[in-house]
């Protein structure tokens, strides 16, 4: 018997795992990479969760089919900020149903809690994501399971019921106790998992969907650096510090001007290349403000193989009414 499991990198995701693997069920954690996780990389983190509760792990990418199918148009709304969390959760369970033939598995296990989050996870809500993802009997959900209605899998007696949770609520009480009876080290404090529930993050998002079509090229573009957008309409991008600026030099989208100051240190940025001829020295001028360079002297910045010289504002309160963020 094989289950194939929703897997966040999570404490509750680890937990649901344990249960259903200490009932020798063999058990693949699938984690589904968005677009919007963490900047941090979590993989070595994921794998040393599942090598503790027996699990194998593997990694689908649906950020082609995320953008199109669920992030600007859900159909169940968006939560506090650009969450789109039941839309997203149904989206996750079908990918993974679409998996199960392919890993040889018979059921899907989540982590969810029963009322663990007001919007996403009250009973209404996880009915919706079962009825949006046509799982309904196939996904069970360990931690909660003595709450909700029995699924394929304790019916048919792969899975012992009785040996299952029934936890509701935002305390995680019963959570820290399964973690000194597995002797679970190393996990994640709860939260942080989604840039989408970020309220920062999310004024970035709104702010980018009124200029511009989203695009997949986009999503790296968004986790890093101050966001600004000019009066012309151009967005500009700025290295917060080293930590953003290696990201953001990596990135690979020809939308975008990379930005370099030339004889003194400065941030790595970045520039809209639809940026009218006044955008593009503003953003000279603002990138030049957040360098050690004088306001009487003139600077050189290459806008990729292009050259422009400009000198900085005098103070960082006059780029203030182009800042998104």
């Amino acid at each position: 018997m094989k289950a194939l499991a929703l897997f966040s990198g999570g404490l509750d995701s680890v937990l649901a795992m344990k249960l259903i693997i200490d009932q020798g069920i063999e058990v693949t954690a699938i984690n589904i990479n968005t677009g919007f996780g963490s900047t941090k990389d979590r993989l070595e983190h994921m794998q040393n969760m599942c090598e503790q509760v027996g699990a194998k792990l593997r990694i689908i990418d649906i950020q082609d089919e995320y953008l199109q199918d669920v992030l600007f148009d859900p159909k169940y709304g968006y939560g506090k900020h650009f969450n789109p969390c039941i839309d997203c959760h149904a989206k996750m369970f079908e990918v993974a149903k679409r998996v199960m033939e392919d890993e040889g598995a018979s059921f899907l296990i989540s982590g969810e809690v029963m009322g663990q989050r007001p919007m996403s996870q009250n009973k209404e809500a996880l009915q919706s994501v079962l009825d949006a993802s046509n799982c309904e009997g196939l996904l069970l959900r360990p931690l909660s399971a003595k709450r909700l209605t029995p699924t394929i899998a304790e019916i048919n007696g792969w899975v012992d019921r009785e040996k299952l949770e029934g936890i509701y609520g935002r305390s995680r009480d019963r959570q820290l106790e399964m973690v000194k009876e597995y002797g679970i080290e190393d996990f994640e404090t709860p939260g942080g998992g989604c840039l989408l529930t970020d309220a920062n993050f999310a004024k970035k998002m709104w702010d980018f969907t009124k200029y511009d079509t989203f695009e997949r090229s986009d999503i790296p573009i968004m986790k890093y650096g101050r966001h600004l957008r000019l009066p012309d309409g151009a967005k500009l991008v700025i290295g917060r510090n080293k930590e953003e600026n290696q990201p953001l030099q990596e990135i690979d989208n020809p939308k975008y001007y990379h930005i370099k100051t030339v004889g003194l240190p400065g941030p790595h940025s970045l520039l809209r290349k639809t940026a009218t001829k006044e955008d593009k020295e503003l953003s000279a001028r603002i990138i030049l403000t957040y360098t050690k360079a004088k306001p009487d002297e003139s600077y050189t910045l290459m806008f990729d193989d292009e050259e422009i010289k400009a000198s900085p504002f005098e103070s960082r309160e006059m780029i203030k009414p182009y800042m998104i963020l």
